[in-house]
């Protein structure tokens, strides 16, 4: 049974997800906190960074804009990209399996909040070539 206390993360509670374009913080999922319809992690992208283009077989996202400014390219069903701008309070839908990438073409740090449903995606993430952890503080 879940501990009360483990149904609340901040992003410095966890180990974070290091990537060459940045980082993510998976704060909600089956290894954070037992959630077992969808997992949640808060994704920092510096700069001129971005991640290239991917898809997640099997699952639908949700990407949110906290903080910052990029562009997010989403294909359509016959794989023509669709490029958009981006800034706080948008909500990009990413349909099961469909391919994306998101630029941050800001001056500051873009901060994203992400959902996956189902959980999975954030675990394929740590057989990428450029994974690491960052151990949380504390």
């Amino acid at each position: 049974m879940t501990d009360v206390k483990d149904l609340f993360r901040y992003p410095g509670d966890v180990d974070a997800f290091g990537f060459d374009w940045g980082q993510l913080s998976v704060v909600l999922g089956p290894n954070v906190n037992g959630a077992q319809k969808f997992s949640a992690a808060v994704v920092t992208v510096p700069p001129g960074q971005g991640h290239a283009r991917h898809n997640h077989p099997g699952a639908e996202e949700i990407i949110y804009i906290l903080e910052g400014e990029g562009a997010q390219m989403v294909e359509d069903e016959a794989g023509t990209p669709h490029t958009e701008q981006v800034r706080p309070g948008c909500c990009v839908f990413i349909p099961e399996s469909r391919f994306h990438s998101t630029l941050n073409t800001g001056s500051a740090d873009m901060r994203i909040f992400v959902v996956y449903a189902p959980t999975g995606p954030e675990e394929v993430l740590k057989t990428l070539p450029d994974f690491r952890l960052i151990p949380r503080k504390g």
